[in-house]
C-alpha cells in the first residue's frame, strides 16, 4: 500500500450548493496539488468528520442556512486554515478579521484558485497560529442577525414617474447603449444599475451572468445550443422566445448552474 503524498494540500470543502460544490472539487482536483478528504452540503454533520480528519485547510461558504460559516468554524476543536467562499463581496472583510487566508467569489475561477494555493502553501509550516474564536462567535452572532435579503423587485425611474418590476417577471437583464434595461414581455425597463451591480444585489442562484453585457433570470432557460467558437445559444420560454448568446468563458458557469 502505498503511502500518501505528503506534499500535497489535505482539504475539504463546504458549501450547501451542490453545484458549487461540484465545480470547486473540479477546480481542485484539475490543479494537482491538493488531497480532497471530503465534502458536504450540510456543515451541521461535518464537525466530527473535521475533527478525525484534520484537513489542513477548508474551503467553506460562508452564507448557508441553519448553520453558517461562522457558527460552524466556532464549533471546530482545531484551527485549520480557511480560504471562505461567497457570492457576497461584503463578508470579505469580515473573513480576514478572522485570520482566514483568503476569500473566493463565487463563481469560482481557476487563476482565484492558484492564487489562494500559493498563498497556503507559504504559510504551511509556520508556526502562525491565529486567534479565532472570540472573533468567529461575534461574527456569527452579527450574521444572524443581519442576513443576506434578496430584493423581490426592482425600481424603474422615467422622468418624475417610478415603476416596480417584480423580478420573476424579468427574463433577463441587458447592458446597451450605455444604458441597463429589465426584459420583462414585450417591455425594456430602464434600471438604475450596471450588469455587475445587479450581479452583485440580486439572488445568485437565480440570476446568473452569461455574457458582460446580460444577467439571465435562469427560471425562463427553454432549451441551450452549442453554436460557433465554443460559445452557446439560450432560448427562453417568453412569448418571443428570445436568443441570448453565452459568451464562451461563461458557458462553463451556465451549465453548471442548470446542472449539465
Amino acid at each position: 500500500m502505498s503511502s500518501p503524498n505528503l506534499s500535497l494540500l489535505r482539504v475539504f470543502l463546504i458549501d450547501d450548493e451542490l453545484l458549487a460544490l461540484k465545480r470547486l472539487t473540479r477546480l481542485l482536483q484539475a490543479t494537482g496539488r491538493v488531497e480532497i478528504l471530503g465534502s458536504t452540503t450540510d456543515p451541521e454533520d461535518v464537525v466530527i468528520e473535521l475533527s478525525e480528519k484534520q484537513a489542513e485547510v477548508l474551503f467553506l461558504d460562508i452564507q448557508m442556512p441553519v448553520l453558517n460559516g461562522f457558527e460552524m468554524l466556532a464549533r471546530l476543536p482545531y484551527q485549520p486554515i480557511v480560504i471562505f467562499t461567497t457570492a457576497f463581496d461584503q463578508y470579505a472583510l469580515q473573513a480576514f478579521e478572522v485570520n482566514s487566508i483568503d476569500y473566493l467569489l463565487k463563481p469560482i475561477e481557476s487563476e482565484q484558485l492558484d492564487r489562494a494555493l500559493n498563498k497556503v502553501e507559504r504559510l504551511r509550516g509556520t508556526t502562525r497560529k491565529p486567534e479565532w474564536q472570540a472573533a468567529i462567535e461575534e461574527l456569527a452572532a452579527t450574521m444572524n442577525t443581519k442576513q443576506t435579503c434578496f430584493p423581490d423587485r426592482i425600481a424603474s425611474r422615467l422622468g418624475e414617474r417610478t415603476q416596480f418590476i417584480e423580478l420573476p417577471r424579468v427574463t433577463h437583464f441587458l447592458a446597451e447603449n450605455k444604458l441597463t434595461f429589465a426584459i420583462a414581455g414585450t417591455k425594456k425597463y430602464v434600471v438604475d444599475h450596471s450588469i455587475s451591480e445587479l450581479e452583485q444585489k440580486l439572488d445568485p442562484k437565480i440570476f446568473v451572468r452569461i455574457h458582460r453585457s446580460i444577467l439571465l433570470n435562469t427560471n425562463y432557460v427553454q432549451e441551450i445550443h452549442q453554436w460557433f467558437a465554443g460559445r452557446v445559444l439560450v432560448r427562453l420560454k417568453n412569448e418571443e422566445r428570445t436568443e441570448l448568446t453565452v459568451a464562451r468563458d461563461r458557458v462553463r458557469i451556465l451549465k453548471d448552474h442548470l446542472s449539465l
